[in-house]
C-alpha cells in the first residue's frame, strides 16, 4: 500500500502562475530523461528539438464549455449553477451552491434562461433542466471556469486549447495550452504526425485525494472517444516504431483506457482509470505535462510514468528554479 502523503511537496504560493505566458510557445520546459535521469531547461518552443521525424502527437480537441452560472431563485436568493454532464437535451448533470437552497422543483432563473431541478444524485450533484433547451443559449449565459488557484481575471480564450473542437470539458487539458499554431506548423513540417482524441475534461481530474492511502482513491468517471482515423494512425506508429507522444495526462488515460479494452476499428465510453505507480503503460512513450498539484492523481499518474523518485528531484528543481506551476504554468517533456 502507498500512503497517498509520499506525493506531497512544499510549493510557494507564488510559484502558482496567475496568468499565461505570451506567446504560448515561450513558457520554460524541463526536459526528463527517463533512462538516464538527466534534466534540461529549455523554452516550449524548443520541444522541435526533441521530437522525430515519424513520431506521433496526440492531441486531445476537448474545448471547454463556459459551465458557470450565476442566477437567482424565485425568493432573489443568488445560486450558481456547474454544468458537469450533459445527459440529454436541455438536462445537465450540474453542481449548485449553496446546496442546501436548491431542492427537487426549485427554480433558477439566469437572465431569460429558466432551469429547474428535476433530481439530486448521492454525490450532492443536482440534475437541473433548462428551457431554453439549446445547448448555445445555456451557453450564452455561461462563463469558463478558472481552477480556485487563479484569482486574476483571464480571457476565456487563453483557457482553450488552439485546436480545441468538441465542447464538453469543465478544465481545459492545460499541457496543450503551449502549442501555438506556428509551433504546429513547424513539427508538421518537420515530419511529426498528429492525431485527436477527445477526453472531457471533469472536475473529477483535479478533486483533491481524500484517501490516506492511494489505493483507496476512486477516478470519477469521464467521457473519451478515440475515432477509427487515430486507432489507425496509433497501429502505424508502433509499426515503423516510432514514438506517441501523449500531450497531457488526459490523453495517457484515454490511450491507457482503450489499451486494455479488445481490439476495436474506433472507441467511445466512459473511463475511470487510475494511473499510479507501479503501472505498466503499454502505448505512450513520451509525455508533454505541466507541474502537477501536490499529492494529486496527477502527480500520481507522471510519477508512475517516470518514477517517482526522479518526479519529485525535478519538483524540488523546478522550485529551486522557480518554474511557474499548475494550469498556466511550465511545461515538462518526459522521454
Amino acid at each position: 500500500m502507498t500512503e497517498v502523503s509520499e506525493f506531497d511537496y512544499y510549493l510557494p504560493e507564488e510559484l502558482i502562475a496567475q496568468e499565461p505566458m505570451e506567446p504560448r510557445d515561450s513558457s520554460r520546459l524541463m526536459v526528463i530523461h527517463r533512462k538516464t535521469g538527466e534534466i534540461e531547461h529549455r523554452i516550449f518552443r524548443d520541444i522541435v528539438n526533441y521530437l522525430d521525424e515519424g513520431d506521433l502527437l496526440v492531441l486531445n480537441t476537448t474545448k471547454v464549455i463556459p459551465a458557470r452560472l450565476l442566477g437567482r431563485k424565485e425568493t432573489g436568493a443568488k445560486v450558481e449553477i456547474f454544468l458537469l454532464e450533459k445527459m440529454k437535451e436541455g438536462v445537465w448533470k450540474c453542481l449548485v451552491k449553496p446546496g442546501s437552497k436548491v431542492k427537487i422543483g426549485t427554480k433558477v432563473l439566469i437572465g431569460d434562461l429558466m432551469a429547474r431541478c428535476l433530481e439530486r444524485f448521492p454525490d450532492g450533484a443536482r440534475l437541473m433542466e433548462f428551457e431554453p433547451k439549446d445547448d448555445s443559449v445555456i451557453f450564452s449565459h455561461g462563463k469558463t471556469p478558472l481552477p480556485p488557484y487563479i484569482k486574476k481575471e483571464v480571457p476565456s480564450d487563453r483557457y482553450q486549447t488552439v485546436y480545441a473542437k468538441e465542447e464538453g470539458a469543465v478544465a481545459a487539458p492545460t499541457a496543450g495550452l503551449h502549442f501555438t499554431e506556428e509551433l504546429l506548423k513547424k513539427l508538421e513540417n518537420n515530419g511529426v504526425k498528429f492525431t485527436e482524441v477527445i477526453l472531457h475534461v471533469g472536475l473529477g481530474t483535479f478533486r483533491p485525494v481524500k484517501a490516506e492511502r492511494v489505493e483507496d482513491h476512486k477516478m470519477e468517471e469521464e467521457y473519451y472517444k478515440v475515432p477509427e482515423a487515430t486507432v489507425k494512425a496509433i497501429e502505424g506508429t508502433l509499426k515503423r516504431g516510432k514514438r506517441i507522444v501523449a500531450v497531457g495526462t488526459t490523453v495517457v488515460r484515454t490511450l491507457e483506457t482503450i489499451a486494455r479494452l479488445p481490439k476495436r476499428k474506433e472507441y467511445e465510453g466512459k473511463t475511470d482509470l487510475f494511473i499510479y505507480p507501479p503501472f505498466e503503460f503499454k502505448l505512450v512513450s513520451a509525455l508533454i505535462t505541466n507541474f502537477h498539484l501536490p499529492k494529486s492523481t496527477l502527480l500520481m499518474l507522471v510519477s508512475a510514468f517516470a518514477g517517482k523518485d526522479l518526479i519529485m528531484k525535478a519538483y524540488k528543481i523546478a522550485i529551486e528554479k522557480r518554474y511557474r506551476f499548475f494550469s498556466f504554468g511550465d511545461a515538462c517533456l518526459i522521454l
